[in-house]
């Protein structure tokens, strides 16, 4: 009966089984041993269990009563972290944190500061969604996400308010062995046009723009691992963040191509902090945001 269930006496419960006995419970609890007893008792009648056997010249714990008492601390743990969530919010920070990310944003950069958020925020519950091209800036204007770290191509649409934290150098290559590799100069639209080009797409809106096109034959994907194993299994060209195919570069899995006249800035994308400029952010969003645009950009 969930009805008549309380936290304390599950945390009576909690206690007689850490300090070993009745009487100990009583004293940390600072309760007369006849009143542990008696919640005991309750609880035991309420659930239709038997919690201790009593057999003996101390109470222990029966099988079914170890189980309870484990479930028990995890009934306690949930009840005081929604205690600090309400705390927290009372304070102004939001009640959880999601952040949308894309799929070329590099993970590293930003470790240090979500460790940073999650030392001055323990008790935020934060949730992260990486999807196709595209979806980041969807959720933040769907307002399923509060941050997004994202491209903004072909530039910030006026609705978003977006912060550049960094560069993502890109690098157009192939597996070992493909035509392209074997070039020995820059590849043209004409040595391109034979070849797939194994592109990432927005999954919604797959035709949309189209930047870093170069090819003419094109495979579309919406997952950026899925895109890999083709890119190295020989399928196709295609351009890749270079935090993720350095090494390979490096090993000779991959090798590296120059592209004629390429559109794409040697720099790299610029990757953004972003949100909406009609929803603020709360206090622990704001924050986060700070600390990215203080480490990464100073």
């Amino acid at each position: 009966m969930i009805g008549s269930l309380t936290l304390d006496q599950l945390r009576v419960l909690v206690t007689i089984a850490d300090a070993g006995s009745f009487s100990a419970a009583g004293r940390e609890l600072r309760r007369a041993q006849s009143a542990i007893s008696q919640a005991v008792a309750n609880l035991e009648e309420i659930q239709g269990v038997e919690l201790f056997d009593r057999r003996g010249h101390r109470p222990r714990l029966t099988e079914v009563g170890r189980v309870l008492v484990d479930q028990a601390r995890l009934v306690l743990a949930s009840a005081t972290r929604f205690e600090a969530v309400a705390a927290s919010t009372r304070a102004g920070v939001e009640p959880e944190l999601t952040i949308a990310i894309d799929p070329l944003v590099p993970t590293a950069p930003l470790i240090d500061s979500l460790r940073m958020l999650s030392e001055t925020f323990p008790d935020l519950p934060v949730h992260f969604s990486t999807e196709g091209l595209g979806g980041s800036l969807r959720r933040l204007r769907g307002g399923s996400a509060a941050i997004a770290l994202c491209l903004l191509l072909p530039g910030v649409p006026e609705d978003i308010a977006a912060y550049p934290l960094l560069r993502a150098p890109m690098r157009a290559v192939v597996s070992p062995g493909h035509p392209l590799s074997l070039l020995g100069r820059p590849a043209t639209e004409s040595d391109l046009a034979p070849h797939v080009q194994l592109v990432l797409s927005d999954p919604v809106d797959p035709g949309s723009a189209n930047y870093g096109v170069a090819g003419t034959r094109l495979w579309r994907f919406v997952d950026l691992g899925r895109r890999f194993d083709f890119l190295l299994a020989g399928f196709g060209w295609c351009r890749m963040p270079e935090h993720l195919v350095a090494t390979l570069i490096a090993t000779g899995e991959l090798t590296a191509i120059e592209i004629h006249e390429d559109p794409t800035p040697p720099e790299g994308l610029t990757i953004y902090a972003a949100h909406r400029r009609d929803r603020a952010l709360g206090f622990a969003g704001r924050w986060l945001l700070d600390e990215l645009r203080r480490s990464l950009v100073s």
